[in-house]
């Protein structure tokens, strides 16, 4: 019998990502994550679980424009985008555009493997403009053609912001995307690939991996992060509030992972970042207080921090709205999503679980009149 969630159970065969939870260890198709992390950008990384292998100059070069050239929005779905209430989560409203993306795209029922992978690349060029859009429009902002000329994560905090990032900022995100790209069986993963397993279309596939997303138990936690460390205020009160929340049994966010029982892979890259971040801003006790956190729940609870609760902290030294930072893990994570899709079209079989009955037998109708 599966343990409760599936634990333990083999969903799929994969060639794109394998997480080893026993020994910290998170693989692209061969690479450790330590090995491309500051050493390839995040175009090249969808370049490797799209084509299984890190592309060469003239490859990269192809892929960046394929991605420059998908980035224009429908004007139908500006109009839906610049329509939603500006009190909209920005998950719910990512959701919405995707599905809406769908509707606006003729090909979006076109089976074949060429489309599949033509409309892969629309979404991962389109679900960061969709991002940007939503958030300017929120805010009764003109809304900014893309800039062509710059990369996935400079063309994102352009639009964001108003104005072209520093080569430092630019890194940044781009190193952030790098790490969130794919993670073996996720459930946003893991409900994509069952999306599409019914045949079903790559916009509903990645429309239920971002409500899968959006839950505060998966990529929802790095927002939670930073209202934690907002709710504590200071280093000094960091103790007394982890010590409340051990004895009344409440979860510290971005602390444990259901599958690495060691340091989640990721973090050390995310925490060096946020330290520079911290220092350069003069304002350390972000990373001071999320320290001290991780210290008291390692020696307490034997529990390491995992990549939500660094990303938090990096995301907010960025100046980057603390409601997008779900967004941000979905625009990284599309790369990864729309290659699982892609494996698991090509050899494609229906999932379906079976589930163990637990409830009553044998029950009778009783006359509606003696209820």
């Amino acid at each position: 019998m599966a343990g409760k969630g599936l634990e333990g159970i083999v969903a799929a065969s994969t060639r794109l990502s394998d997480v080893k939870g026993d020994v910290g260890e998170l693989i692209y198709c061969g690479y450790n994550i330590n090995e491309l992390a500051g050493k390839v950008s995040y175009e090249e990384v969808v370049h490797l679980l799209h084509y299984g292998h890190l592309p060469n100059k003239k490859e990269l070069a192809h892929l960046k424009a394929k991605l420059a050239e998908e980035r224009d929005l429908p004007q139908g779905v500006i109009d839906i985008i610049q329509k939603l209430p500006k009190t909209t989560p920005p998950m719910h409203a990512l959701r919405t555009v995707v599905s809406a993306l769908g509707c606006f795209d003729p090909e979006c029922d076109n089976d074949s493997m060429d489309s599949q992978r033509e409309k892969a690349m629309r979404l991962i060029a389109r679900i960061p403009i969709a991002m940007a859009y939503f958030h300017r429009a929120r805010q009764g902002k003109t809304l900014l053609p893309p800039d062509h000329s710059l990369s996935e994560a400079a063309n994102f905090l352009y639009l964001i912001d108003g104005e072209k990032p520093s080569a430092e900022k630019e890194n940044t995100l781009d190193l952030c995307y790098v790490l969130h790209a794919d993670h073996g069986m996720n459930a946003s993963t893991f409900s994509a690939r069952v999306t599409i397993a019914t045949l079903s279309d790559m916009y509903s596939a990645i429309t239920s991996a971002i409500g899968t997303l959006k839950g505060p138990l998966h990529g929802g936690a790095n927002e939670g992060v930073i209202k934690m460390l907002k709710e504590i205020g200071s280093l000094d009160k960091v103790d007394a509030y982890v010590q409340e929340c051990l004895a009344q049994k409440k979860k510290i966010m971005g602390i444990g992972h259901r599958v690495y029982k060691t340091l989640d892979p990721r973090a050390p890259h995310l925490k060096r970042m946020a330290q520079i971040l911290s220092a350069k801003l003069g304002e350390p006790k972000w990373i001071q207080m999320s320290d001290r956190i991780a210290e008291i729940m390692l020696t307490q609870k034997h529990l390491h921090a995992n990549v939500d609760f660094y990303s938090a902290t990096v995301y907010y030294s960025l100046d980057i709205p603390t409601d997008l930072f779900t967004p941000i893990f979905a625009i990284a994570r599309t790369s990864g999503w729309t290659a699982h899709v892609l494996e698991q079209l090509q050899d494609n079989r229906l999932i379906r679980p079976q589930s163990e009955y637990i409830g009553p037998v044998g029950l009778k109708v009783t006359p509606i009149e003696q209820r």
